[in-house]
């Protein structure tokens, strides 16, 4: 066991574990943040996304051990349901999830394209989302729901 400090959400927290625990688990398991998911458990389908230095990864094969003094982003940190990030308020007004179990890597992942690309193509948004499976069929509005998250935070909403 090891004691690994980094800033999850903007807050500093020290967890003791494994060095080799899976950052997913820490998260949900140490720190009960429950919004990022456990998917297929092999870094194929994007559900455990969270952003690490600002750039996406795969939580359930990252080793806490690898992520030590880092900044990690969950889906808990994008927003709140007083005050939503601009990406998830567009999800809701485009009716883009239907389960909602694949949204939180979906959410994080579009988060990291628009920090670095605030203007996508469709076919941009659809590259960068090709990670991230979803089942229910949703893709168009999901891609729907990028693009207007995309315009209103060109137009100035907060990040």
């Amino acid at each position: 066991m090891a004691s690994i400090a980094l800033n999850v959400n903007g807050k500093p927290v020290s967890v003791t574990a494994d060095p080799d625990t899976p950052l997913l688990d820490v998260l949900r398991n140490h720190l009960g943040l429950t919004g990022t998911k456990f998917g297929c458990g092999l870094e194929q389908c994007g559900t455990c996304m969270v952003l690490i230095d600002g750039a996406p990864a795969k939580s359930c094969g990252k080793a806490i051990s690898t992520v030590a003094g880092k900044n990690v982003l969950s889906i808990e940190g994008l927003g709140t349901s007083q005050h939503p990030h601009p990406l998830q308020q567009a999800f809701l007004d485009e009716q883009a999830g239907q389960c909602g179990y694949c949204l939180p890597g979906i959410l994080i992942t579009a988060k990291a394209l628009l920090d670095d690309n605030p203007a996508p193509s469709r076919q941009e948004i659809a590259v960068a989302l090709d990670d991230n499976i979803c089942r229910c069929g949703s893709h168009a509005r999901i891609l729907r729901a990028v693009e207007r998250a995309a315009a209103r935070m060109r137009e100035g909403a907060s990040r």
